[in-house]
């Protein structure tokens, strides 16, 4: 879609980031929407059939954005462990913002935890599929043989920080998990070396060195 009706869906869907993020999903009507974004309810319905497509639409509009933002938190020097704690260390001063609500998408999803097929549940988890590739790709470029698992483990981190965040509205749990993060990638990498040396050791003793 392209011209005046592509610029009118994204003024919709800009709307519904605003009022959604602000609120929830549930809180918002599909008028307030429409008044919001400056058009009629005929022309709302035009682009979207329903507020649940409109729901998933605007998160599938909030995805690269966010893996924007957190990309550039963790920056790309240093290791992964460094990347990390730089994320979390952004994530505690992003929070602080009284504007903040969280994870979108995991709210997303927790508000409608009994309709994993709905469009906005279906848009959530595929983005968090995409951000746990993400930190994969960290790991397998730093060498981690045991990427999936690690990658999986962050999410757990990630999500629970922000989680813990929004309950007790304390930055200090993102810290926390910054340094989780270290620890456990600073305990991997020493496993890794007392097995490569352990490795090199048999081989020597095999060679009759």
């Amino acid at each position: 879609m392209t011209g005046p009706a592509a610029t009118t869906r994204d003024q919709i869907v800009v709307a519904a980031d605003e009022l959604f993020y602000a609120e929830g999903l549930s809180a918002i009507s599909m008028d307030r929407i429409a008044e919001r974004a400056g058009v009629t309810k005929k022309t709302l319905y035009y682009h979207f059939r329903s507020k649940d497509d409109l729901m998933g639409a605007y998160l599938e509009a909030r995805h690269w954005p966010v893996m924007e933002r957190y990309s550039n938190w963790a920056g790309t020097t240093g290791s992964v462990a460094d990347r990390m704690e730089r994320m979390f260390h952004k994530l505690g001063e992003a929070s602080m913002d009284r504007r903040w609500r969280g994870c979108g998408f995991l709210r997303a999803a927790c508000e409608l935890a009994d309709f994993p097929g709905h469009p906005a549940s279906i848009a959530a988890r595929r983005h968090k599929e995409s951000f746990e590739a993400w930190l994969r790709g960290m790991l397998l470029e730093e060498g981690r043989a045991d990427a999936d698992l690690l990658a999986r483990t962050l999410m757990i981190l990630f999500d629970g920080a922000i989680a813990q965040i929004l309950i007790h509205r304390k930055p200090d749990y993102a810290e926390a998990a910054g340094t989780a993060v270290r620890r456990l990638l600073g305990a991997v990498s020493s496993c890794i070396q007392e097995r490569n040396e352990k490795r090199a050791d048999l081989l020597i003793a095999a060679s009759g060195g």
